[in-house]
């Protein structure tokens, strides 16, 4: 069983909007935290709308691409 914290937010980069669900580890306690963390290059996000039509179960978003991210829950 996966543990950590499952938080949806959405991500904007200069070509699409993302809706997903995140994974925050149980060593983190914030979207920043992910975001911030410098070994990582890519968020997972599982359960993933995009631009509001298409639908994925997982995408990787480099994290250079992203313009904004927004806590949904």
């Amino acid at each position: 069983m996966t543990q950590g914290k499952k938080i949806r937010i959405r991500v904007r980069s200069s070509l699409s909007t993302y809706v997903g669900d995140l994974l925050i580890p149980p060593m983190r306690n914030r979207i920043s935290d992910v975001l911030n963390d410098e070994s990582v290059l890519f968020i997972n996000l599982t359960n993933v709308t995009i631009n509001d039509t298409d639908h994925a179960d997982f995408v990787a978003l480099n994290k250079n691409m992203i313009e904004s991210v927004t806590q949904l829950d």
